[in-house]
């Protein structure tokens, strides 16, 4: 029988995070299990892709920000603005803000905070970072000790090149 009692949901604050989070949500209902809310600050430090253990450096020396409190704070409110009310009265959940590249952050926090699902947007805000460095579900996908949901907005089509329809 599946048992979830930690959930991670990842968001960019993209539209296909924002219905991924519907779907945590409503796991963190029916399991009755604890609900992360995970987001990281888009930063310009990076490092391989293909190191996603604990070989990663973490922030600065005893912590773990490689960006200034302000940045931190902000996407703190931003966490809040955007999910406190979609919450209603659920109140088994956390919010938390990470610095790096998020597909090694959110595999460092599921570890850390025993995870048993990671719930996230197919597709975020980052095209561009995609390009460079892969997918961060891809990556997630490939790399997290636990099952990872992504969610893909219903309403967008995708054509893969070819005839296939």
């Amino acid at each position: 029988m599946i048992e979830y009692k930690n959930i991670l949901f990842c968001t960019d604050f993209s539209e296909d995070a924002n219905i991924a989070f519907h779907h945590a949500l409503d796991l963190a209902k029916r399991y009755n299990a604890r609900l992360h809310i995970l987001h990281i600050p888009h930063s310009s430090y990076t490092y391989m892709r293909h190191v996603v253990d604990e070989h990663v450096p973490h922030g600065r020396e005893g912590g773990e920000a490689f960006f200034d409190e302000g940045i931190e704070k902000a996407a703190e409110k931003a966490l809040k603005d955007e999910y406190e009310e979609k919450l209603g009265d659920f109140d088994n959940y956390v919010f938390a803000v990470k610095s790096g590249a998020p597909d090694v952050e959110i595999i460092r926090y599921a570890r850390k905070n025993d995870v048993d699902v990671i719930v996230m947007g197919a597709l975020g805000k980052s095209e561009q970072d995609r390009m460079v460095h892969g997918s961060t579900v891809s990556n997630v996908s490939k790399f997290a000790h636990c099952h990872v949901i992504a969610i893909r907005n219903p309403a967008k089509r995708f054509t893969l090149p070819g005839k296939i329809s």
